[in-house]
C-alpha cells in the first residue's frame, strides 16, 4: 500500500498541474487512467459496479461522485479531484480541491480551502496508535465549524485495503462520546476524508445518478489521504509534497 500510495500521489500531483481554464473533465480523467496504468496499477473506481470512469471530478457545488464529462473548466472554478488506485492487491484513495487561477472573491475561497487542508492535517495528527477513531472525526468537525463552514453528514471517510471501501466508516463529525468509538490499532489503513460545505450541507443527487451536489448550490471542499496505523507512527501513504 505504501508503494501504491506513493504512485497515486504522483498521479494526483500531475493531474492538478493540468487543471486550467478550457480543459475538459474527460481530458483529466483520460490522463489519470493513462498515468495509473503506466504506474502498474488499475483505476479503483472502475471496479465499482456501474461506474465507468477513473476519477470523480466535482465543480463548485459538486460534493462527490462527479462524472468527468465534457464540461470545460472556467476561471475561478473550484475543482475537486478524487482518485483511487488498485496496486498489487490493495487500494489507496485520495482527493484534493483547488481553485482555478484568480478572481475577485479569491481571498474568501482561499480561506475556505485552507480550512479543509487544515482539517485533514489535524485529523491525520489524531490518527495514531491507541487513539480513538472519534478523535479523527472530532478534529475534522472542530476545524471546519470554527472556520464557519459545515461538515457534510451523509458522507464519510472509510477503511481501505483489499477493498476500496471497508470498515470502519469515519464521519467528519461527532455523534457520540469519543470513547465509544473504535480504538486505532496497528495494521489499520484509513482513507480520511474532509467533506464540507460553505453553507448548508443538505445534498441532492443529479439526474446522472452519481453526482452529489449541495441543495442550495453553495461551494464544497474535499480533501482525502490514505494513512496507515503502525507501531512507529502514521505514514501518509498518498503524500506527494
Amino acid at each position: 500500500m505504501a508503494e501504491g500510495g506513493k504512485k497515486l500521489g504522483l498521479v494526483m500531483k500531475e493531474i492538478l498541474t493540468e487543471i486550467e481554464p478550457g480543459v475538459t473533465l474527460s481530458t483529466l480523467d483520460k490522463l489519470a487512467e493513462s498515468l495509473i496504468l503506466k504506474a502498474g496499477g488499475q483505476p479503483s473506481f472502475k471496479m465499482v459496479k456501474g461506474y465507468h470512469w477513473t476519477t470523480c471530478i466535482n465543480i463548485n457545488q459538486g460534493v462527490v461522485h462527479g462524472i468527468p464529462n465534457e464540461y470545460q473548466i472556467k476561471n475561478g472554478d473550484l475543482v475537486s479531484v478524487d482518485i483511487g488506485m488498485y496496486y498489487q492487491g490493495f487500494h489507496t484513495d485520495m482527493a484534493r480541491t483547488i481553485r482555478v487561477k484568480e478572481q475577485e472573491s479569491g481571498r474568501v475561497e482561499n480561506r475556505f480551502l485552507e480550512a479543509g487542508k487544515m482539517a485533514l492535517k489535524r485529523a491525520i495528527a489524531e490518527a495514531k496508535l491507541g487513539n480513538y477513531l472519534g478523535q479523527i472525526s472530532q478534529a475534522i468537525e472542530q476545524v471546519i465549524r470554527r472556520a464557519g463552514y459545515q461538515p457534510v453528514k451523509e458522507l464519510t471517510g472509510h477503511g481501505v485495503g483489499k477493498k476500496l471501501h471497508e470498515e470502519p466508516m469515519i464521519p467528519g463529525f461527532i455523534t457520540k462520546d469519543v470513547k465509544n468509538t473504535p480504538v486505532l490499532k496497528t495494521g489499520m489503513a484509513l482513507a480520511i476524508e474532509v467533506i464540507y460545505a460553505q453553507k448548508k450541507p443538505d445534498l441532492v443527487i443529479k439526474d446522472d445518478g452519481w453526482t452529489i451536489e449541495t441543495e442550495d448550490g453553495s461551494l464544497t471542499g474535499l480533501f482525502e489521504d490514505t494513512i496507515a496505523i503502525t507501531d512507529s507512527g502514521t505514514p501518509v501513504l498518498t503524500d506527494f509534497n
